[in-house]
């Protein structure tokens, strides 16, 4: 088994997790402007994402360049790794690849501190990608408890690129943001990861 197979029942069993769905857990986070150097790279990538319509196309041409641009906006005070092994504990299933973790710390040669982990949802369908997510944030916060660094407290996202949805775990529960983000409202997307990646973000 691998973060990939599980589905958000499988992962709540196995790991003996609460969903809370009815918070809005990003209410009154400003939208941040966005530089003209990711317009212009959006502007260009996102129809011919669009037009590709395969995940690959969609997570090196629209999730890649907004979580780089995150990334920049922090001074490179966080690390940044696409599809990289991440195996934790291949008993429970936590092992595979994740897409994308954003990390606590500047150290990009290997993975310390996991904060964020990113999946990109299947066949366009972010529920599809819900417990693969949550799988991975419950790696992230095993990983950090045994390096003794990094929070307790994960965040996650899933996203067909086009579209983006937020979650939490904290505790033993992972809380699944009430609302869906559209590409067009890039500013609070930007302004949500970014407000994910502070560490010990609440």
């Amino acid at each position: 088994m691998a973060y990939s197979d599980f589905t958000l029942d499988g992962a709540c069993r196995r790991f003996a997790l609460e969903i809370e769905e009815n918070t809005d857990l990003f209410e009154g986070v400003a939208d941040v402007p966005i530089s003209p150097l990711l317009r212009a790279v959006l502007e260009e990538n996102v129809p011919l994402a669009t037009a590709i319509h395969t995940e690959k196309a969609r997570s090196e041409l629209i999730v890649a360049p907004l979580l780089v641009e995150v990334r920049r906006r922090v001074d490179h005070r966080i690390s940044l790794f696409s599809g990289i092994d991440f195996t934790v504990d291949p008993g429970q299933g936590l092992n595979g690849t994740c897409d994308f973790l954003l990390a606590a710390s500047p150290v990009q040669l290997f993975l310390r501190a996991p904060v964020m982990a990113v999946v990109e949802a299947k066949n366009d369908n972010i529920k599809s990608g819900l417990g693969q997510c949550a799988a991975s944030m419950v790696a992230a916060r095993i990983f950090n408890e045994r390096e003794q660094v990094g929070p307790t407290t994960i965040h996650g996202a899933v996203t067909t690129g086009s579209l983006w949805k937020f979650l939490k775990l904290q505790a033993g529960t992972v809380f699944i943001d009430r609302p869906e983000y559209y590409l067009d409202r890039v500013g609070t997307i930007l302004a949500i990861l970014l407000r994910c990646v502070e560490i010990g973000a609440v």
